[in-house]
């Protein structure tokens, strides 16, 4: 027995694949929501960088400075213990010789927490959102979560820590490799000059290794804009909808214009009676005008149409016993340049005058 089978292809017709580029308010209302392309990698590499870069332009002065907070630091613990030292004592010592430490590093760490908010603000712009913070219960779907650790994403972090590690373990073998004659000397080295080599070698790691995660950072980046880029993709159906809901259904707005004319040409056909003279082409175009001199300085248009609503407005006309003249250009001007309700322009005054003083002069015979 043969069976056949029936498809909608309706299904097939605008399909759900993303292919467009993202409308304008689509990425506005991610950007509402938090979600950008911002490498962490790239902050943290750039900080690291200004952190060491500051180390080494400044590493004279603040091993100075760490050894004469050394000096003070012993002189007043000689000096506490030589009159009475306890625990008060002892708390206020350590209080003194933290305080001094974190002023020796805190414009170092200064400059590197500006580099990160400027790396930061240069990624994602300058916009504060909190929507970001509130808890979202998807998040606890452990199905969701279960697909995140074999997803493409956990595969790219992955290959970055793996570049990050080998990076490390390279550069620092290379690195002490270079140095290790000097490091058996260390032994024999004043404390200045020991304090000074030691922090040469690892600011010299630090830079080497921050330059390359920079240069993983700055990938990073271009992966992560081109990846919001894709995710940020709608399907057709998707900017019709968004296209509804910001300009409104076409086929409601159509329906609504559909019945603003239809009120306004029954209104038009109520005021009709009142005209003085219905212009016509003869069989396409048709305007009716009236003229009262006490209420208007000029003549009004008070109904026009074309086609079949020009049959109709010469059927009332008729029936209303309101001369019908041809005049096919005056008939195709008022149709094209005046609205409903308006006077007619000046550049028509002649014209529209003749035909006005053409009916006066049959009414009046009559």
């Amino acid at each position: 027995m043969e069976r056949l089978l029936t498809y909608n292809l309706q299904l097939f017709a605008e399909g759900g694949e993303k292919t467009e580029e993202p409308t304008a308010k689509k990425l506005t209302d991610a950007r509402e929501e938090g979600q950008v392309a911002r490498s962490t990698d790239l902050i943290s590499s750039s900080a690291l960088i200004a952190l060491f870069a500051g180390l080494k332009l400044f590493v004279g002065r603040i091993g100075k400075q760490f050894i004469d907070s050394f000096n003070n630091f012993y002189n007043n613990i000689v000096k506490t213990a030589a009159d009475d030292f306890n625990i008060g004592s002892a708390s206020a010592l350590m209080k003194e010789c933290f305080l001094s430490i974190f002023q020796i590093i805190i414009p170092i760490f200064i400059i590197s927490v500006f580099v990160a908010i400027v790396i930061n603000i240069f990624q994602v712009k300058w916009k504060i959102t909190t929507k970001p913070l509130k808890p979202k219960f998807n998040k606890f779907n452990p199905i969701t979560g279960f697909k995140k650790i074999f997803s493409k994403d956990k595969l790219v972090d992955m290959l970055k820590e793996v570049l990050k590690i080998t990076a490390i373990i390279y550069i620092a073998y290379n690195t002490l490799t270079n140095y290790s004659e000097n490091l058996q000397k260390l032994y024999g080295m004043e404390l200045m000059q020991a304090i000074q080599f030691i922090g040469n070698i690892v600011i010299k790691l630090g830079l080497n290794i921050s330059i390359v995660f920079l240069i993983i950072g700055a990938a990073d980046y271009i992966y992560q804009k081109l990846k919001f880029r894709k995710d940020m993709r709608m399907s057709k159906q998707e900017i019709k909808d968004e296209y509804k809901q910001s300009e409104g259904d076409p086929q409601i707005k159509g329906k609504i214009r559909a019945k603003m004319r239809e009120v306004s040409q029954r209104r038009m056909m109520q005021m009709l009676p009142q005209a003085d003279v219905v212009i016509t082409n003869p069989t396409h175009f048709a305007a009716a005008i009236k003229y009262d001199k006490e209420s208007s300085e000029a003549p009004m248009l008070i109904a026009k149409g074309a086609d079949y609503l020009a049959q109709k407005i010469k059927e009332v006309a008729k029936d209303n016993n309101i001369e019908i003249v041809e005049n096919k250009p005056l008939a195709r001007m008022l149709y094209y340049n005046v609205d409903v309700g308006n006077e007619i322009p000046p550049e028509l005054y002649q014209m529209t005058a003749e035909v006005l003083a053409y009916v006066y002069n049959l009414k009046n015979k009559t």
